[in-house]
């Protein structure tokens, strides 16, 4: 019979000449082992260092899980993964506004028989202006999704990912270790993700699971044309393209780094704010982000 997760299995047999003697009963409990295949969930896969990161997971052996709105994207994506001969993606079509968004994400992986072995929480965006000039429920919008869904998503599989001694690798920006006037909720939702993923890191790493920082500066993505404003000439010197930002982030995760900073220019940003008042960074981000774009 079946417990549960159990097996229970009975078996009889008689010993003895005649057909006397005792009958005996063996009773062999077992547990019924259930193979989930492991994978990789990512988050805003529909483009950018999104798309790149599924490429580069899949290219080396990770069966991927794609997360995004636009399902038409993610389907093209996953062809182009599946023709490459790797084992075809999972496509979830999942708005992360949404507050059951996590909860949906769980339910499709169950439902495909899959476990989580790594988590890439890509997904953010931000809006570009003054916080009190710009609609506010689209700013608790940028909360939703680059804080309350990453958290979450960060927390939901810490299970299987000590299980499969796996990691997650969370999306920062070099925007976390500055104050931003106009951007002022994308630039303080980063720099909660910079404090929360270094800490949960070292709460993490005695459970054999790695968890990684990368915080690239301007990468042209769709990312600006949905903030609303133009690259300028910051753009143009700090410049990453994705697909070299979601290489370095790959191999930083593998190699248990704690942060990546794509590009000598980031590289730099973190020492160099070191040298300077918190009141002066302040003041030149706000002269540098207010100005007309």
């Amino acid at each position: 019979m079946q417990d549960g997760s159990h097996v229970i299995t009975s078996l009889c047999f008689s010993s003895g000449a005649n057909g006397q003697g005792a009958v005996v009963f063996l009773f062999v409990y077992a547990r019924a082992v259930i193979v989930s295949e492991r994978v990789t969930l990512i988050t805003g896969a529909s483009a950018g260092i999104g798309a790149e990161l599924a490429r580069v997971f899949a290219a080396r052996g990770h069966r991927v899980a794609l997360v995004a709105r636009r399902a038409d994207r993610l389907a093209a994506l996953a062809s182009e993964i599946a023709a490459g001969g790797t084992a075809a993606p999972i496509v979830i079509a999942c708005d992360l506004h949404a507050a059951d968004a996590s909860d949906k994400i769980s339910a499709a992986l169950a439902e495909a028989g899959a476990e989580v072995e790594y988590v890439v929480n890509n997904a953010g965006y931000g809006l570009f202006g003054r916080a009190a000039e710009l609609d506010r429920a689209d700013q608790l919008g940028i909360i939703d999704v680059n804080i309350r869904a990453l958290t979450d998503l960060s927390l939901r599989f810490t299970d299987s990912l000590i299980r499969n001694r796996g990691g997650i690798l969370n999306m920062g920006s070099v925007a976390g270790f500055l104050p931003g006037p106009g951007m002022a909720t994308y630039y303080a939702s980063k720099a909660y993700v910079l404090s929360f993923t270094e800490a949960l890191r070292q709460e993490l790493a005695p459970r054999g699971v790695r968890v990684t920082l990368v915080c690239p500066g301007p990468v042209p993505t769709e990312f600006q044309n949905r903030a609303g404003f133009k690259p300028g000439f910051d753009s143009a010197i700090l410049n990453v393209p994705p697909a070299a930002v979601a290489k370095q982030a790959y191999h930083g995760l593998m190699a248990n780094k704690r942060i990546v900073l794509p590009g000598l220019g980031i590289k730099m940003v973190p020492t160099a704010l070191r040298f300077f008042p918190r009141g002066f960074i302040l003041g030149a981000v706000g002269r540098f982000q207010l100005r007309k774009r």
